[in-house]
């Protein structure tokens, strides 16, 4: 029996003698590898119980070629959707028994391609990636070509057959353009984060634009591509971008922003510009946070299922790497329109508003 108070960290080998076994049948009951009768694994997790046993996980992932881990790479943790969406990740993968290791790129392909390329020393046993570009994907595509499970978030990358999880944006983005039109709004500013380094758009960005554009061309109007503003990923670009989009001649009656990391911006910007919601400039945003229901007005929104295309998406990655062959395709979850205070008629003031 070990003695109370050794702080040292025990091995294998002393499991296997506190047990009474060898170190292969302690190794295969540790590492729930191969084949070991009931008795020996009780007696195998018992003693590693009382030993506080914690195992190499680099040896037992050289052993058994599983780390029993995956890799999860978002474009900005702090984006309430990034972060819901690894929370119904994580609860997937727990369930099959995978711990996450969390990687942040800041919609930078560089950092993408490192997280990736470190997650694969790491031997996780699959990945989650949010792509930072559509067309920049050569290490993806190295991981499918390497074997190892991939499923996408949010976004698709054009030629790389692999899952997506991901929301049905663009009918719900054409309601809201239906909504704006009615109201007479024809100056709609874009605004999204997905800057000049990334061609084309991220696919759920270009389905939003999309819906935007065919809401337009439904009522025999064409969309101004000049009041679409891909901002760097910081706050002071989006509160030019606002400013710009409300001051002139021809300014935007509504704005439409991409997230709602960009929503709070934009919700401010116009604040600081002394300009009114909706009286003055209507606001739309993408995604549903609890603020959005809590300022003067509420904030109409384009909601998606989000903790659901994380859940799909963990549990889909979960199935492929326990041998799944020819799953059917994820199915986009439809996004819906939440209509709020933030949206009005074009300078119909407060007495107008229906």
């Amino acid at each position: 029996m070990a003695k109370a108070g050794n702080q040292r960290e025990f091995t294998v080998a002393d499991v296997a003698r506190e047990a009474g076994v060898s170190k292969a049948q302690a190794a295969r009951a540790l590492g729930a590898y191969g084949a070991v009768s009931d008795a020996v694994r009780s007696r195998v997790l018992a003693a590693a119980a009382r030993l506080n046993y914690r195992p190499n996980q680099t040896a037992r992932t050289l052993n058994t070629g599983r780390s029993h881990s995956v890799g999860v790479v978002v474009g900005d943790i702090e984006n309430p959707y990034f972060s819901l969406a690894t929370r119904g990740i994580s609860d997937a993968v727990e369930r099959s028994g995978f711990n996450v290791v969390l990687a942040n790129t800041s919609e930078r392909v560089t950092a993408e391609r490192a997280a990736v390329d470190m997650l694969m020393d790491k031997r996780v046993d699959g990945l989650v990636v949010a792509p930072a570009s559509a067309s920049d994907a050569a290490h993806l595509r190295a991981v499918v070509d390497a074997g190892r499970p991939l499923v996408l978030l949010d976004r698709t990358v054009p030629g790389l057959a692999v899952d997506a999880a991901r929301a049905e944006i663009e009918p719900a983005a054409r309601e809201a353009a239906d909504l704006l039109l009615a109201l007479g709004h024809r100056r709609i500013g874009y605004i999204t984060t997905a800057d000049g380094g990334h061609t084309p758009l991220p696919s759920p960005v270009a389905a939003r634009v999309a819906g935007l554009v065919g809401g337009f061309t439904d009522h025999g109007l064409t969309w101004d591509p000049g009041l679409l503003r891909p901002c760097p990923h910081e706050e002071a670009a989006i509160r030019r971008a606002v400013a710009d989009l409300v001051r002139g001649a021809d300014p935007a009656t509504a704005l439409i922003a991409s997230d709602s990391l960009i929503g709070q911006v934009v919700v401010g910007a116009l604040q600081e510009e002394g300009l009114r919601i909706p009286d003055d400039v209507s606001v739309l945003m993408y995604d549903d946070q609890p603020w959005a229901r809590l300022v003067t007005p509420p904030i109409t929104v384009v909601a998606q299922p989000t903790y659901d295309i994380g859940f799909a998406a963990g549990e889909r990655l979960a199935a492929l790497i326990g041998g799944a062959t020819n799953p059917p395709p994820l199915v986009p979850l439809p996004a819906t329109l939440i209509r709020r205070g933030s949206v009005g008629p074009v300078g119909g003031g407060p007495a107008a508003r229906s």
